[in-house]
């Protein structure tokens, strides 16, 4: 700036000189002769001085980099410019046509503390957000154009253009700017989140409410409930009130949680896990408990043969399936005791003569329980859902099969006859990794659990790694919905919320990362831990 003016002043007096000297000639010529100058004391006089233009200088830029985000984008296109931040003046304009984004808009300009504009010019300095044409396999996809001072923000969905409004909330937080250029960017995966086990634990719904909001930074979409178990049930009901833990969720603060989810693009999944893990529902229903032979209870697990057990299940089923109105209904089906015994058939004669009935004379037990798994499904499906269970429901050799449509959601490889993930996915089944290697996040860590680690995750894991350490082939890769890291209270007082909170910080971070950019991330462990921390 001091240049440029200076510039200014020497043009300036380059001008002022030429001016004096034709003063000074055309003085003299009208002293010598009187009047008009004759020919030759014109061809004499000097010629008239135009000063130089100075020339301006241009500022060069060196080419941008990618913002600095997490997850990392998947493609930045560099550029040459300035960038954007906002200015006093910015706004967040909705494009027309694009009005379903005016809450998108509305969060962002809180966040960024600008105005907002509802239609009408782009402006130097603004950001707009527009949806764009559907394309097949681009959901939640999103563009950031970064150029003339202004941002523009595409996607074929609200979804994507959320996202990307996260990828620039981070980019000015982390390097105080948004990049020039281009960046194009989508998921790896379709679902991508967190577990939170609130039967054994109640969290809070302001403590729920939190994690939402730190997922949605993240570009996570899921959040797994698990509110049934046997040491709790933890929503409102109308059609069981009886089964309900003194603490628990009221249904309009499950409607606060699942109104602030949608706000963010998070699917709130509902759990009601059965035949196993169904404690709380027999407190006040004992007379449904599984007994053996010798009519030993055993724990949380209700007695299959009895038709009042899935009359009360789908009664439960039924009604929250009409809460919750997100795509998915989890039906449980994991650890049901029955079949963990030697002989199912003798320590469970009732289960037996029932599953024969049910389903002819070479059925057993373990097809009971998948029959039961079909019907909770079937109810969900029903209620326009569509179901989940846990890996370990599901069985071969029997009779019947488990319905293909039922996402496996594979945690476990260590319990006794678990199946292969390879079994699952050969049968063209779809799963979602929660392997229990990496993802579980137990309370007190029992059972040989340990709480796992952000940078094991970051380095070791990713959605092939279903079970243990090791990779299923990449020919299944399509087949892989995504993942969720697991919260488990399995000793609900080792650990109050803010340290399950401060627990899983990095963990989620790390997950965040490699559901949606595959490969190497572009960070060492200690380059994504301090942008993180930088991020926070």
């Amino acid at each position: 700036m001091t240049w440029r003016r200076r510039s200014t002043r020497l043009a300036g007096s380059a001008v002022a000189a030429a001016a004096a000297l034709t003063t000074l000639v055309s003085c003299s010529s009208a002293g010598s002769g009187g009047g008009r100058a004759t020919g030759e004391q014109a061809q004499a006089q000097p010629p008239a001085v135009t000063p130089t233009p100075t020339p301006t200088p241009t500022k060069s830029y060196p080419l941008s980099t990618a913002p600095r985000t997490i997850p990392s984008v998947r493609t930045h296109e560099a550029a040459r410019g300035p960038g954007w931040r906002p200015g006093p003046g910015s706004a967040v304009v909705v494009a027309k046509g694009s009005e379903g984004l005016a809450d998108e808009a509305r969060l962002l300009s809180q966040e960024l503390k600008t105005g907002v504009r509802n239609s009408g010019p782009v402006r130097p300095g603004d950001i707009q957000l527009a949806l764009g044409p559907a394309q097949p396999d681009a959901a939640e996809s999103y563009t950031i154009t970064t150029r003339g001072d202004r941002v523009r923000i595409t996607g074929p969905d609200e979804a994507g253009v959320f996202y990307g409004t996260r990828t620039l909330k981070q980019a000015l937080r982390s390097g105080g700017v948004m990049p020039e250029g281009v960046v194009r960017d989508r998921p790896d995966r379709p679902q991508r989140g967190l577990n939170l086990d609130i039967a054994r634990k109640p969290f809070t719904a302001g403590w729920i409410e939190a994690r939402l909001r730190e997922m949605a930074d993240l570009k996570l979409n899921m959040l797994g409930l698990h509110f049934s178990d046997d040491q709790g049930f933890r929503i409102a009901s109308d059609s069981h009130p009886e089964v309900v833990s003194a603490q628990h969720l009221t249904k309009e603060q499950v409607r606060r949680i699942i109104a602030l989810a949608r706000s963010l693009h998070i699917t709130v999944v509902p759990e009601i896990d059965s035949p196993g893990h169904l404690g709380a529902v027999m407190r006040a229903h004992p007379q449904l408990q599984l007994r053996n032979v010798q009519g030993v209870p055993r724990q949380g697990a209700i007695d299959i043969s009895k038709p009042e057990s899935a009359r009360i299940v789908d009664d439960l089923l039924r009604e929250y399936a009409a809460l919750f109105p997100g795509g998915w209904f989890h039906v449980g089906a994991d650890e049901y005791q029955a079949l963990t015994v030697r002989n199912p058939a003798a320590s469970y004669p009732q289960l037996a003569r029932a599953a024969v009935q049910k389903y002819g004379p070479n059925a057993g037990v373990q097809d009971l329980a998948t029959g039961w798994l079909n019907d909770r499904a079937a109810v969900v499906r029903a209620a326009e859902k569509k179901p989940k269970a846990w890996n370990d429901g599901f069985f071969r050799g029997g009779v019947i099969s488990a319905d293909k449509d039922i996402e496996v959601e594979y945690w476990t490889g260590k319990e006794i006859g678990a199946r292969p993930p390879q079994e699952y996915l050969a049968e063209g089944r779809k799963v979602v990794n929660l392997n229990d290697e990496y993802l579980y996040y137990v309370l007190g860590e029992p059972n040989e659990f340990t709480y796992p680690t952000g940078r094991r995750i970051y380095e070791q894991w990713n959605p092939l790694v279903l079970r243990g350490t090791t990779a299923v082939p990449a020919r299944y890769s399509k087949q892989i919905l995504g993942g969720r890291l697991a919260i488990w209270s399995d000793r609900a007082q080792a650990q109050t919320q803010e340290q399950v909170a401060a627990g899983i910080r990095m963990p989620l971070r790390a997950v965040s990362q490699k559901l949606w950019t595959p490969g190497q991330p572009p960070l060492a462990w200690a380059g994504f831990t301090a942008l993180a921390n930088r991020l926070a």
